[in-house]
């Protein structure tokens, strides 16, 4: 994928990233409809008013999975965190902690290199710079 592409990519992943609570859901629910099952894995933090509405609760970290390249983020309290790791068999050789811009960044890069060798992952970097679904 040309670098022009991957930076179409990244915008795309970046608009809407003003309300980070909205942003992230939104994110999560379209990499888990789009990639592979097991590649992305989110966990949710409910209220006890959120369980007792059988609602599914805010997004307290997103983790993403794509080759050697593990990308982590997580919410607390309107702040986010990122991460991008470099892991090996499930081994974590490396850990660097990232701003949301250079997290974002990644995640573009690695899916546009998934795109590369995956029909899967194409048709989600295809979604990502077609828009959002609501």
């Amino acid at each position: 994928m040309a670098e022009r592409e991957v930076e179409l990519l990244a915008a795309a992943l970046r608009r809407d990233s003003a309300d980070l609570d909205l942003y992230v859901r939104v994110l999560a629910a379209n990499l888990v409809d789009s990639l592979p099952p097991g590649t992305v894995r989110i966990e949710r933090r409910r209220s006890v008013a959120q369980r007792l509405a059988g609602r599914e609760g805010q997004v307290a970290a997103l983790d993403v999975e794509l080759g050697e390249q593990r990308l982590s983020l997580r919410m607390d309290r309107g702040r986010v965190a990122g991460e991008i790791c470099h892991a090996v068999r499930g081994i974590v050789l490396s850990r660097r902690p990232v701003g949301l811009d250079e997290w974002i960044d990644a995640l573009a890069r690695s899916l546009a290199g998934a795109a590369a060798s995956n029909a899967r992952a194409r048709e989600a970097v295809e979604r990502f710079l077609d828009g959002p679904r609501p």
